[in-house]
């Protein structure tokens, strides 16, 4: 039977390599289709939890989860002696970038070449993982063809981007088109055919390197736009009697031309951080500046500066030391409704506090128990009426819709809002210092 009828019929056996935010819910969407699905992972402790029936991304149903696994259409491995038994493989594993900024796609290369041990006729590969133009093509295709096995006769290649959006109830793998760019045209038909099974739809390109590009310029579109608004947002306290949100939205009244982009504390997550400097390294090998994608990713990543001296400036009018202050921040996830603290602007500004003398901050996070700043761990404590009335500084950095902001507002201090969260709050606000407020 050939690789299309396999598919077709959802006889393919599925492979999974990568079993965190982007894997697992690929995973799982292949198993609820009635696919054979089996995770590949080194952590062996998400191995272990998958086939337990345990679940441990915020996206995922924990119920579907569990009756897959007890059904036997999924279940996980910490190897890849399972590689010759599939027939099509997704690579959905981490990205970063090193202390100086650079790819770092170890991660990819590490798979590509436990997948190439095990290599056989048939095999459709489709790696997922955000990275630069050329990867598929000039890192990921060596590698296989090492084998001594040739691509769009042997085995068939193809770069389709994870579109994946931590606690994005609306949008979620199953009903988000995909992009799909194989090394040859066999490649492509192949890897959309496998995409449809789970995604709304698939849409063809020509090449890897379109793909690859593709998923850079959606995520540094937003990068972009964020920091025009958190540059804007600056601006208006600067000069003081402007709301950028109420300009925002404002501008968002108009039909067409415009989308609407809010400032915050900084941006976090996986993707919309790293990605500039990885477009930034690729085109510096071709003697090319991005400076302007370069400079609205430094905009992003100064906005924790900025909250911290929010911070500074508004206790420098109470009678408490940065050294005596007790700050309580509120939500350390990187966005809202979501466990996910990669690259999170709230520990940063934590972490700058620290740094500037604070020696009593403590957090409250109904999605993250725990996390680590400067080595430390700290605890989330619970949202009451004692930790509100005790702090000197409340300070909003995720805006969890889970938070009672009049509560809050009512039984704190000082408010310092950099969600617009308090937007709805009546009463108190007088307690409040908006980011982007306009209050000069």
């Amino acid at each position: 039977m050939s690789l299309r009828e396999k598919i077709l019929q959802r006889k393919a056996k599925i492979g999974i390599v990568g079993l965190g935010y982007v894997g697992l819910p690929i995973a799982v969407e292949f198993a609820r289709k009635g696919f054979q699905t089996v995770g590949i992972d080194v952590d062996r402790s998400k191995v272990q939890a998958i086939n337990a029936g345990k679940n441990y991304i915020g996206d995922v149903d924990s119920s579907l989860l569990a009756q897959l696994v007890k059904e036997k259409k999924l279940r996980a491995v910490d190897s890849y002696r399972v590689v010759p038994d599939l027939d099509v493989i997704y690579i959905c594993v981490p990205t970063p970038f090193t202390p100086n900024k650079e790819p770092d796609i170890s991660f990819i290369l590490d798979a590509t070449r436990n997948i190439a041990k095990g290599l056989r006729k048939g095999h459709l590969i489709v790696l997922k993982s955000t990275t630069f133009p050329n990867t598929t093509e000039g890192y990921v295709l060596p590698i296989l063809e090492s084998t001594g096995l040739r691509v769009g006769r042997d085995f068939f290649l193809a770069f389709s981007p994870e579109r994946i959006d931590p606690g994005n109830k609306k949008f979620t793998t199953a009903n988000t088109p995909v992009v799909v760019g194989g090394v040859t045209k066999r490649c492509t038909e192949l890897a959309k055919l496998a995409s449809e099974q789970v995604a709304s739809s698939a849409i063809p390109v020509s090449s890897p390197k379109v793909a690859e590009m593709e998923k850079l310029l959606e995520n540094i579109f937003r990068s972009v736009n964020i920091a025009l608004v958190n540059e804007l947002a600056q601006l208006c306290d600067r000069i003081g009697g402007i709301n950028i949100w109420e300009v925002v939205d404002a501008a968002a009244t108009k039909p067409f031309g415009f989308m609407p982009f809010y400032p915050g504390p900084g941006i976090g997550g996986h993707c919309i951080l790293i990605d500039p400097y990885y477009l930034s390294w690729l085109a510096r090998a071709y003697d090319f500046q991005t400076n302007f994608i370069t400079l609205a990713a430094e905009t992003n990543e100064n906005m924790p500066f900025y909250v911290k001296n929010m911070v500074l400036h508004e206790l420098g009018h109470r009678p408490v030391s940065i050294e005596d202050a007790k700050i309580v921040v509120l939500g350390v996830a990187f966005k809202r409704d979501v466990d996910d603290t990669r690259h999170s602007p709230a520990l940063k500004v934590m972490e700058l506090l620290l740094q500037d003398g604070a020696r009593n901050i403590v957090y409250s996070d109904p999605y993250v128990p725990h996390v680590r700043v400067n080595g430390k761990i700290y605890r989330s404590k619970p949202l009451t009426v004692g930790l509100l009335r005790s702090a000197d500084c409340v300070l909003i950095t995720t805006d969890h819709t889970s938070y009672d902001y009049d509560f809050i507002v009512r039984h704190a201090k000082l408010i310092i809002d950099t969600r617009n969260a308090t937007k709805h709050v009546k009463q108190g606000r007088e307690k409040i210092v908006l980011l982007g407020g306009g209050e000069g």
